[in-house]
């Protein structure tokens, strides 16, 4: 979720009902070094907690200096990635790479919960390939460091994201550690959500890419476990509404320059599947102005209720 999960959208998936959200990936050398791009990556308002901060890195030694900084802010607690498949992270042998060295991860896990007060929790893939599954003996061996509960996203680091997650490893890991067990991966529905928890027994659902241009998902979710009814997504006029909200916190954080280059993104997954989305999407991406991007979304929300 880099370049997605900033505060603004943080701030819209607590709206919509989220019980527990994470900064962005922090590289742990790029805190260490004092990048203020990297820092700014940590920033959060009180609204948003229950928070997780975010690290990567491969260093030990690293690791745990970058969560004594993160510490400083007071987040909730401090999450240590070992599951981002992207090409830029691994290739420093963080992320998904901790994956290849369990030793290491031993390590990585102990610098840091001895380093900091606050709860630390793990991420973790699978493992690297289906020729190299190691879920439950990562599991294992971040409980053994003291980790307080663990991420499963259930796919391996060379599915990338494709193919079907296996949420069948979330219950090996659960049968194997004592700590709560997240489980995560094609969670798109409040029905998903409850196959996932049926078959799992997991203590959470962490939802990424479900949740983009549908804030709104875990508030359906809640509410289809507590009562059995599903709650339809909101009107075509809804969506966009919200979507202006998102845009509006997007500006009031970053600024207008910044927040037109970066909701982009999330202009595309709002308008998703409905009529006349590709050319909307085609004219938003040509655009730089504020005010004629949001007359633009007035305009075409104007449009969906007239025509259903």
């Amino acid at each position: 979720m880099a370049g997605v999960a900033d505060s603004a959208f943080r701030l819209m998936a607590k709206e919509g009902g989220a019980s527990l959200v994470y900064s962005e990936l922090v590289s742990a050398e790029g805190l260490i070094r004092d990048s203020s791009k990297t820092r700014d990556l940590m920033h959060f308002v009180s609204q948003e907690r229950p928070i997780g901060v975010q690290l990567f890195g491969s260093k030990p030694e690293s690791m745990a200096e970058a969560a004594r900084q993160a510490e400083t802010l007071q987040p909730d607690l401090i999450d240590l990635n070992f599951g981002c498949p992207v090409k830029k992270v691994i290739k420093h042998g963080a992320g998904a790479a901790v994956l290849q060295d369990l030793p290491r991860m031993k390590q990585i896990v102990h610098a840091v919960v001895q380093a900091v007060e606050c709860p630390i929790t793990a991420k973790i893939r699978i493992g690297w390939d289906h020729d190299s599954i190691v879920a439950t003996e990562a599991a294992r061996i971040c409980e053994g460091e003291g980790a307080a509960a663990i991420a499963v996203h259930a796919r391996t680091r060379s599915m990338g994201y494709s193919g079907k997650a296996d949420w069948s490893y979330i219950r090996k890991v659960i049968q194997t550690v004592r700590i709560p067990v997240f489980g995560n991966g094609d969670v798109f529905s409040a029905n998903d959500a409850k196959r996932m928890l049926d078959q799992t027994g997991c203590d959470l659902v962490m939802i990424g890419r479900g949740a983009m241009g549908r804030p709104w998902i875990f508030q359906q979710i809640q509410h289809f476990l507590d009562t059995g009814e599903l709650i339809p997504d909101p009107s075509p006029s809804k969506r966009i509404e919200i979507c202006l909200q998102h845009f509006d916190l997007a500006i009031q954080q970053k600024g207008e320059n910044r927040a037109v280059k970066e909701m982009r993104k999330h202009f595309s997954a709002y308008i998703k599947g409905l009529r006349g989305a590709s050319r909307l999407r085609t004219e938003l991406f040509q655009m730089t102005e504020v005010d004629a991007i949001q007359e633009k979304l007035f305009i075409f929300a104007e449009d969906q209720s007239i025509h259903g």
